[in-house]
């Protein structure tokens, strides 16, 4: 999608169960191995009375968001903030969500808000991206 495309209120989503086998997945892939993540016996001796998956997985989904959808193929990644609100447990599904805030056209830059949500409308995770949309 180009810039001239794009207008604010736009949005688009992208939804997932997360499994067990993403967690050890992600925690092979990142070398992140903490018990709260791998470790049931530890994870529910935790805050979270479980294991509980990687926040930044979340994050990718917000990710696929961007890459596939909107503004789709082609996109670059600049920058994204995040604040985890919630722990997802391997079960839950998520849904990334991402909305067009700001349309910088002269840059080819667009302002995203983003958030993820579990299957009970809740907030897991948001923040902010800032991406680059290609040149058509």
């Amino acid at each position: 999608m180009r810039v001239d495309q794009i207008s604010a209120g736009m949005s688009a989503e992208h939804s997932k169960t997360v499994t067990d086998a993403d967690v050890v997945l992600f925690a092979g892939i990142t070398g992140d191995f903490n018990p709260v993540h791998v470790d049931a016996e530890a994870a529910a001796r935790s805050m979270f009375g479980g294991r509980i998956a990687h926040g930044i997985l979340s994050a990718g989904l917000i990710s696929a968001v961007i890459a596939m959808k909107l503004p789709g193929p082609g996109t670059i990644y600049l920058s994204q903030s995040l604040r985890f609100t919630k722990p997802v447990r391997i079960g839950d599904t998520v849904t990334a969500r991402v909305e067009v805030a700001e349309v910088l056209a002269a840059k080819k830059r667009v302002r995203l808000l983003t958030v993820c949500r579990n299957q009970n409308g809740e907030t897991v995770l948001d923040g902010e991206a800032m991406v680059m949309v290609p040149d058509g």
